[in-house]
């Protein structure tokens, strides 16, 4: 039971590092998004476009993210597992790389990171929980 609960601990920190994230990259595009396209006039308005709007397409990739983690550690019958931990930590730190050149959420990630010191900043958070919850 022990190693589970520690799965669980590690996904835990790691589910609320990438939350926070996600709201610095949420923060920051909706702020692109009101300067060039348009004002977003209420949180409705708001979910629609992060569902529906290709300005936002690039975050699903870390809600989806998100969501499976969400749902291994709510999984009753079959308790996360060490392995569950260390694949998703893996797949987190390989989402969770900025690029020039990379795939489309990591020069969005890339680019977000250049324009909002904000970005920045939970990036470096995300690192910290990283070292925090490696095996």
């Amino acid at each position: 039971m022990e190693a589970n609960d520690n799965a669980r601990e590690r996904l835990t920190a790691l589910r609320n590092g990438l939350l926070k994230l996600h709201k610095s990259l949420l923060d920051s595009e909706r702020g692109i998004y009101e300067h060039d396209i348009a004002k977003i006039e209420s949180a409705s308005q708001f979910l629609t476009l992060l569902l529906e709007d290709p300005h936002f397409a690039w975050l699903r990739e870390l809600s989806q993210l998100v969501v499976v983690i969400d749902e291994t550690l709510d999984e009753k019958d079959a308790p996360a597992t060490s392995e569950d931990a260390d694949r998703l930590i893996a797949q987190a730190r390989a989402l969770i790389a900025p690029s020039e050149n990379g795939s489309r959420f990591s020069k969005s990630y890339y680019e977000a990171m250049q324009r909002d010191p904000d970005v920045v900043m939970a990036h470096s958070d995300m690192l910290k929980v990283f070292a925090g919850i490696s095996a």
